[in-house]
């Protein structure tokens, strides 16, 4: 029961640094481009499956698609997408600039992180509450002793405090990216 209640808690943390990628620090990162999925052949699929993502400046995120016909099917796609980034293209490629960050959207950013964090934060705590209501039946189903659920709730607890931990130590590494200049 423990090794299924640790493999939830570390999927919300695999989630965590999914999104955390997804936030935008001041350099060009092409995991922004995670969630950005483009029309192909009748389809929605994620951008790096029809094209060769590369970082070839600190500031800059090159889109080399495999087709040339997707150029435009491309740029629809970032647009539409939350990124607040506006496509170049020529005939051979989309570049995408990003912009100096404010002060003030770098504090937005810290904001939007917090944010995340808290919800991994409940969703480990769901976790817990999920695993201490199971274990709270195996005692009234007579399957495990009060002692035997107290010391499982204990190891819940740990295993918690842990994960809330490590969420707190992966905010404050991408607080310290977003307001490094």
């Amino acid at each position: 029961m423990l090794e299924q209640v640790e493999a939830r808690m570390r999927k919300s943390m695999h989630a965590l640094k999914e999104e955390l990628a997804g936030v935008r620090a001041g350099r060009a990162n092409i995991s922004l481009l995670d969630h950005v999925l483009v029309p192909y052949y009748g389809s929605e699929v994620p951008l790096n499956q029809v094209a060769n993502l590369s970082v070839p400046e600190p500031k800059v995120i090159v889109i080399a698609p495999w087709e040339r016909t997707m150029i435009p099917e491309i740029e629809k796609a970032i647009m539409r997408s939350d990124l607040g980034l506006t496509p170049n293209s020529d005939s051979e490629a989309v570049r995408l600039v990003l912009p100096e960050l404010t002060e003030e959207r770098r504090h937005d950013l810290v904001k939007q992180v917090k944010k995340i964090a808290e919800q991994s934060k409940v969703s480990v705590r769901n976790i817990r509450r999920d695993a201490n209501d199971d274990l709270k039946k195996q005692v009234k189903d007579k399957e495990t002793s009060e002692d035997e659920s107290a010391r499982l709730q204990d190891k819940v607890q740990q295993l918690t405090d842990r994960f809330i931990a490590d969420i707190d130590h992966a905010v404050e590494h991408k607080e310290q990216d977003i307001l490094s200049i």
